[in-house]
């Protein structure tokens, strides 16, 4: 896939609602209620490549933010199929709201980005599944996640257009739903917001289960289930609310009806624009409170 490296550019939120990111033809009840996103991005922003050292190699990134002004930071994980178009253009949107927004390629150990060719691909087959195991085993390893973060956070309070003063949000989609919760407790005096997207395996019978992890951070949580995993692990949500209850953290935990595993990319088979834009609006509102 074309992730379009090479020298910054900017980039208004017009285009990105051309390219079809933020939907204009949606029926006129939907469309009003998300009129204020779309009005609300508004910032021209600006996208790097960066090259960035972990004690594991050297990660590629993409790093974009608006043209001016120091802001609040956001590190996104990516799902299954890594760092793409796809991702950068959450990015871009995020940083268009006003966001300084890190997309790193969480396959770098072994290859450069994207890592899994995802047109075809299928998880049911084994050759494909064959080729994906070995990456995401490089990042599921033992502290890989927890010291990526490390790294990439302590990248993004470096840069200029990072307003260290604010907390840092991280948002996760499927595999980097987990990694999101352990990057809150791998840099907790940073981060204050969590959001995960379909994410899977928050929740194990392990001490070391992300769910646990994140429950000794002070962050604000969204946690956004799919309604075909909510069917497959149906205690896993009262399990999240439970725990975060105890912990006396906010956390706004919800299973998106008719949403299926994987439904937030909008290069997903299954994406689902309605139920996509509502998590967007409660992503918004969550870096609003917590962020701020």
């Amino acid at each position: 896939m074309d992730e379009k490296h090479g020298d910054d550019k900017k980039e208004s939120t017009a285009d990105l609602s051309r390219r079809g990111f933020v939907a204009l033809t949606l029926a006129a009840g939907f469309a009003a209620a998300t009129d204020n996103l779309v009005s609300a991005a508004e910032l021209p922003v600006t996208q790097s490549n960066v090259q960035i050292k972990t004690p594991d190699g050297t990660c590629d990134a993409v790093f974009i933010h608006p043209t001016t002004g120091s802001h609040a930071a956001v590190l996104i994980w990516a799902d299954a199929f890594g760092l793409r178009p796809a991702m950068v253009d959450i990015g871009k949107r995020i940083a268009a709201d006003g966001y300084s927004v890190l997309v790193p390629n969480p396959y770098y150990r072994l290859t450069k980005a994207p890592g899994i060719e995802m047109n075809g691909f299928s998880f049911q087959n084994q050759a494909d599944m064959a080729k994906l195991r070995p990456l995401m085993g490089s990042i599921g390893a033992p502290d890989a996640a927890e010291k990526d973060a490390v790294a990439f956070i302590a990248f993004l309070d470096a840069q200029k257009q990072v307003n260290t003063s604010k907390k840092i949000g991280t948002q996760g989609y499927c595999m980097g739903g987990p990694i999101a919760f352990r990057t809150a407790a791998a840099v907790p005096e940073r981060v204050g917001a969590v959001a995960s997207f379909h994410g899977g395996g928050l929740v194990t019978d392990q001490a070391s289960s992300p769910h646990v992890q994140a429950s000794k951070t002070k962050a604000q949580f969204l946690i956004a289930i799919a309604a075909n995993d909510d069917q497959r692990a149906p205690t896993e949500k009262d399990v999240l609310k439970e725990t975060f209850a105890k912990a006396n953290l906010p956390a706004e935990i919800e299973v998106y009806t008719g949403a299926a595993h994987g439904w937030c990319p909008p290069d997903s088979g299954v994406y689902n624009e309605p139920q996509a834009e509502k998590a967007w609006s409660r992503l918004l509102a969550l870096y609003g409170k917590a962020l701020a």
